[in-house]
Order: structure tokens, then C-alpha cells, then sequence
């Protein structure tokens, strides 16, 4: 690689399907340039780049130059002389990365790597090299279909939290059209069970809205034999001691089949929060 072309660190994060726009600003403000997107079924995985700052060429070569003047010189003078040496060293490389921030970056070819990826929620450990072919690839555009749907967004959402026939055929509807899509609301547990005989997994029924013993709106929705602890997303820092009905949550969801006979709404969930 030429001197003057410019080396690139690379990172892979995670975003939920719908956030990947949010996630690129993020990452965008702080110096990182999106260069491929693959979007998985439940989250999609976005590599970004930025330079690597190196020393310009005439400072390093002023520094080798030093060092090979100072080998040459007696034994007592290279003692008196090395501290001055160093502190040249030292201002060069700091006029030189002063310099190299005020400039404009010259794009290069990326070079080889092997593939890495990161945990989630928001990594911060740099990847390897991300391909050639990858490098020159623009970030998909998020579609509308891809978007969460929440209340603030989605009218049909609107609407169904608010029926008040948890049996309506709107609900069917609703699961016909939107099954896959992921959808975001403020919910509570109105009953919970055991799934089968497990001790650990359960049969959760989740209402729209707070919890309420005298009224309820919106569809029967269920989390069917889930692990609390596992399988309902929660992040780190909201992980529960327990869980149980009248909690009231915020959730994220993919939408799954309606069942008329149980006139149960299956959700898959994505992400869970206390609220």
C-alpha cells in the first residue's frame, strides 16, 4: 500500500430491524463511516469504517534520520543528546497528527480480512478489515415495511390496542397483514403459567396499556412457553429478580398468528422493558 493512501479501522454492530437508521447516526457522529448492511430476520448487522492516523512520511523519516546521527556519535555524547532526541521525536509526531486532522482524507482500497462481529447492544471493540468488494458498497435504505410500528406511527396499531373486542375480526386481520413485521407498546402481564410441565418456561398473556383488574382494551396478546430470563430480551441493565402479573412493560415484537378459537394474538419477543 502507498504511503499517502489512508488505512481504516473497521467495527460491526447490531442494530433491531427498523433501527438501523438510528444506530448509523449514532455512529456517524462519531467519526465512523457505514460501509455494508445485512439485515437479518430480527436484527441487522452494519459494518462501519474510519481512518487509522498515522505519522506523515517527511516526520517519520526525520525521526529515522535522528536516530541512525545519534548511533554515530561517542558513547557519552549519545547519553546528553538522546533526551533532546526523544523530545523532537515527540513534536514531530504531535505537529504531524495536527496536521493530518486539518487535512482531507484520501480514500484507499480496503485490504483482506477475516469476518468478526460483536454483542450486542452497541460493541466497541474494532473489527478486522472488512473485504474489498464490502468496501465500496453503500448501506441499504431502510424501507417503510421496515420500520417498528408503534401507536405514534401506524394508525392500525392505534386501533387495535384500542378495541375493545379482544375476539374482533380486525384482530385477525391485523396478524393476516402484519405477520413478521415487529410492532412496540406499552403493555402489562394480565396472567402468567407454567408452559406444560416446566418449572421454567411460561405461558404469558400480555394486555395492552397498564394493568388494570376492571377494564382492558386491545387483543389477548401471549408470549407462549418462554424462559423469563432468556427469552424475553430484557437488556443488562434491566434484568428482573422476578416477574410476574400486574408488571407493566414496555415491548417489542414480531407478530405471529391468531388463533380464532382461543381468540389468542402470539407475539415473538424481541425486546422487553420495565416501565
Amino acid at each position: 500500500m502507498a504511503d499517502n493512501e489512508v488505512q481504516y479501522e473497521f467495527k460491526t454492530v447490531r442494530a433491531i430491524r427498523g433501527a438501523e437508521a438510528r444506530t448509523t447516526a449514532k455512529w456517524e457522529k462519531e467519526g465512523w463511516e457505514p460501509v455494508s448492511q445485512d439485515k437479518g430476520t430480527l436484527r441487522s448487522e452494519i459494518t462501519f469504517r474510519r481512518p487509522v492516523r498515522k505519522l506523515p512520511l517527511s516526520f517519520k523519516a526525520m525521526a529515522d534520520g535522528a536516530v541512525v546521527l545519534l548511533r554515530k556519535l561517542p558513547l557519552r555524547v549519545q547519553v546528553v543528546a538522546g533526551g533532546f532526541v526523544v523530545l523532537l521525536i515527540a513534536l514531530a509526531i504531535t505537529v504531524g497528527v495536527i496536521q493530518e486532522g486539518d487535512g482531507d482524507a484520501v480514500a484507499s482500497p480496503a485490504q483482506s480480512p477475516s469476518s468478526s462481529s460483536e454483542p450486542a447492544p452497541e460493541p466497541s471493540m474494532p473489527a478486522q478489515v472488512a473485504p474489498s468488494e464490502q468496501a465500496s458498497e453503500k448501506p441499504e435504505a431502510v424501507e417503510p415495511e421496515d420500520e417498528i410500528l408503534t401507536v405514534e406511527n401506524s394508525s392500525e396499531l392505534a386501533a387495535l390496542l384500542a378495541e375493545g373486542d379482544y375476539c374482533s375480526d380486525s384482530i385477525a386481520g391485523f396478524a393476516a397483514q402484519y405477520q413478521g413485521k415487529t410492532i412496540a407498546f406499552d403493555g402489562s402481564i394480565g396472567a402468567m403459567n407454567p408452559h406444560g410441565g416446566y418449572k421454567t418456561r411460561y405461558d404469558i398473556l400480555i394486555g395492552a396499556g397498564d394493568f388494570s383488574e376492571t377494564s382492558a382494551s386491545g387483543p389477548n396478546f401471549q408470549f407462549r412457553d418462554v424462559n423469563t430470563t432468556s427469552d424475553l430480551h430484557f437488556p443488562d441493565s434491566d434484568l428482573p429478580d422476578t416477574i410476574g402479573v400486574r408488571d407493566n412493560l414496555r415491548i417489542t415484537a414480531q407478530v405471529g398468528k391468531y388463533e380464532d378459537n382461543s381468540c389468542l394474538f402470539l407475539l415473538e419477543p424481541v425486546e422487553t422493558e420495565f416501565r
